[in-house]
């Protein structure tokens, strides 16, 4: 009898829940408060803030595209610029290295020194004035008062006299600066 009791409660568990499908669960309507739900006017509002979400993503998407190719065209123009930074320099520097050719050919076939001489003070002339076309300026420190900021002291000698204490009595390798920056410290002895 047992199992026949089971068997009834298995079939009433299916007969339950063949009912349970037949009801309409979307009878929103009969829960207090959804009334709301088939409003026509809240479902034209609905459908209007779904557009304007939908045309905000789509401006979203647009701007966060333009802005990536953006990064990629700044990435590639910036790779540019450094392969040929140097380039206006080098070509400037074309006319200095002819001289400096010619120079060494005059030094192979001239045994006159002064005329050799020449020679080379007007290359080396034009080198410096290639340089400081392009914003090249030599420091002068020789007899100024050191400064950390421009030199870097190499060794300090006694003065030979009381004025030279604490200036650059001697300079060691020149400083420059290009367009006002500095980009070599002048290596020096100071005076103490």
């Amino acid at each position: 009898m047992e199992e026949k009791n089971t068997i009834n409660s298995e079939e009433e568990i299916v007969t339950a829940t063949n009912n349970f499908e037949e009801i309409d669960i979307n009878a929103d309507s009969d829960i207090p408060g959804t009334n709301h739900l088939s409003n026509p006017d809240q479902t034209k509002l609905t459908e209007k803030l779904q557009e304007e979400l939908e045309e905000q993503k789509d401006k979203y998407i647009r701007l966060f595209a333009e802005f990536d190719n953006y990064k990629r065209r700044s990435a590639k123009e910036r790779i540019e610029l450094i392969q040929t930074a140097g380039r206006e320099v080098i070509t400037s520097m074309l006319d200095v290295l002819d001289d400096c050719d010619r120079a060494e050919k005059q030094l192979q076939t001239s045994n006159d020194i002064e005329q050799i001489k020449q020679g080379v003070q007007l290359v080396f002339g034009k080198l410096r004035n290639v340089m400081q076309s392009k914003g090249l300026k030599a420091m002068e420190s020789i007899h100024t008062s050191f400064d950390v900021e421009k030199h870097e002291a190499i060794t300090e000698i006694p003065a030979p006299n009381e004025e030279l204490k604490d200036k650059i009595l001697d300079e060691v390798q020149k400083g420059y600066y290009l367009n006002d920056k500095i980009i070599r410290f002048a290596k020096v002895v100071v005076g103490k």
